[in-house]
């Protein structure tokens, strides 16, 4: 049975790229089945199932996120002085992390434990032991929209949320990284056999989401699009799943997680920007930046990155880990 799916699963997802990670030569796995077939066997139960990225997945090695988190450093008190945002965040106890939920593979939660998984769950929390001593986190949600408003207002600390790095949105806050990169792309129903790249949404309706990079994307790409502009990756699949859209661009990093919940979409074509993911940090801390920046630097060289990783998007491709960008390396950086 759990090969049945696996054949399903990837006949869903056989397009010519299989996403951001297709410059890394990377291609889905069987792992992307079973969770159509958890989601599947969930969904007769009318309960949604656990999706990769859990906290307490493991590895083929028997390497997991609780082992990641465990041997994850702790700054020296002398990187942490008074007065600082660091020694702010250390006197709180907690990071709060302007971020989603409802990212699979980035940040989800998870409906069994509470917690949330993902890649930018677990360098939240990553970030979080390295201040506090604890990978403690506290989730303020937010859209595309609110993100440099509540960084301006210090409302959080951070934002981790597939956040791309822009010389626009740098001038309204500070960015670290950038950590990943990814590419926009498109996701469409399975049954749909007309759009196939950027140039097939002329005069379709084309959902995203209001002041992502998506949108300006598509004004200058494809101007004759009809595009629905909406709040949240949630609403942008749901108006995909009514037919209220033909197609939904973001992220391919997004749309991956998309299609591991909603196996009746698949992603179409090969990604047509370059998305490189930053830390969305408060204007003008220079220090907090060199601090995270560091902090990141860090953790790619203890392989702490490339685990993380593999525990969270690597279960649902298949390939080494791609080479994390330098920090600094693109403009807004």
């Amino acid at each position: 049975m759990v090969a049945g799916f696996e054949r399903l699963a990837m006949a869903l997802l056989h397009t010519p790229s299989t996403g951001a990670l297709a410059r890394t030569g990377i291609r889905f796995t069987g792992t992307v089945a079973a969770l159509l077939l958890a989601a599947t066997i969930a969904g007769c139960g009318g309960q949604s199932a656990a999706l990769p990225g859990g906290q307490s997945g493991t590895s083929a090695g028997g390497d997991s996120i609780e082992k990641v988190l465990a041997e994850a450093p702790i700054a020296a008190p002398n990187l942490i002085s008074a007065g600082t945002t660091m020694a702010t965040i250390k006197e709180k106890g907690v990071l709060t992390v302007g971020g989603t939920e409802t990212a699979a593979l980035f940040s989800l939660r998870d409906p069994l434990t509470g917690k949330l998984t993902g890649f930018d769950a677990t360098l939240s929390q990553l970030l979080a032991k390295y201040i506090t001593g604890k990978p403690e986190t506290k989730l303020v949600q937010v859209t595309a929209q609110t993100r440099e408003l509540l960084l301006q207002n210090r409302t959080v600390d951070t934002v981790f949320a597939t956040y791309t790095i822009t010389p626009a949105r740098a001038e309204k806050i500070s960015f670290a990284g950038p950590y990943y990169s990814s590419g926009t792309s498109i996701l469409v129903k399975k049954n749909r056999t007309d759009i196939k790249q950027v140039t097939d949404l002329a005069g379709k309706s084309v959902a995203t989401q209001a002041n992502s990079t998506a949108a300006a994307t598509l004004a200058k790409q494809v101007p004759d699009a009809k595009v629905l502009l909406l709040g949240s990756n949630d609403e942008c699949v749901q108006a995909v799943r009514q037919g209220r859209a033909e197609a939904y661009v973001i992220d391919q990093a997004i749309l991956v997680g998309d299609v591991a919940r909603n196996p009746e979409l698949k992603v179409v074509g090969n990604p047509f920007t370059t998305e490189p993911y930053g830390i969305g940090l408060p204007p003008g801390d220079a220090q907090f930046k060199t601090f995270v920046n560091d902090w990141l630097r860090s953790i790619v060289a203890s392989g702490l990155w490339e685990r993380t990783w593999k525990l969270t998007v690597g279960t649902a491709v298949e390939g080494a880990a791609p080479t994390p960008p330098q920090p600094g390396s693109v403009a807004g950086s």
